[in-house]
């Protein structure tokens, strides 16, 4: 069968069409592992949080870099799938765990007298199922929370009592209150 060459004219403009429109929806589709990977080799995307030994993204040694919206924390996961870093809690130094799957910021009794909150027995009313299982918590509201340069002030926590937790748990009463939280290839970017 031969096509005029009106007809072949056509057709290749169609193809070409095509492939322009398949191009523009695989880059809007990977929109930000493009401008990442671009701005990397261009030297503008913004340092990621360095990694110490012990899987822990430490975001003092790379802090929060101001991006068009704010600014932005990205901490790598540590060796067992944890995005665990430091955070300022009251102004005080604390590990905590980033947790998208906790409801709430959870801290031990231990962690909560160092940011100066003080749980005395009947503050604790409430109840969390643990992997522990089941401990009493204390309600509060933490004046501040800072990861790198981005701070929310006035986030609902609880406190359990002594014992009943191992590490601060950063979850969504934090989180929910980011401009964006977004995981990609073991990398957990936080937005404000």
């Amino acid at each position: 069968m031969s096509f005029s060459p009106g007809t072949r004219s056509l057709f290749g403009e169609v193809t070409t069409w095509i492939i322009v429109a398949g191009i523009g929806a695989a880059a809007l589709t990977h929109y930000s592992e493009l401008k990442s990977l671009i701005g990397d080799g261009l030297g503008l995307a913004p340092p990621a949080a360095e990694q110490q030994a012990d899987g822990v993204a430490n975001v003092n040694e790379a802090p929060a870099t101001k991006s068009q919206g704010g600014f932005v924390v990205e901490l790598r996961a540590g060796d067992h799938g944890h995005f665990n870093t430091s955070a300022e809690v009251n102004g005080a130094d604390i590990d905590v765990m980033v947790d998208t799957g906790a409801s709430m910021v959870a801290l031990p009794y231990e962690d909560a007298e160092r940011a100066g909150i003080y749980i005395r027995d009947g503050d604790y009313t409430g109840y969390v199922s643990t992997a522990n299982g089941r401990a009493r918590v204390a309600p509060v509201t933490l004046g501040s929370v800072s990861i790198g340069n981005i701070t929310v002030r006035n986030v609902e926590a609880v406190v359990s009592e002594p014992g009943a937790l191992q590490v601060t748990l950063l979850g969504m009463t934090f989180l929910s209150r980011l401009d964006r939280v977004d995981m990609r290839s073991g990398v957990l970017i936080l937005e404000d």
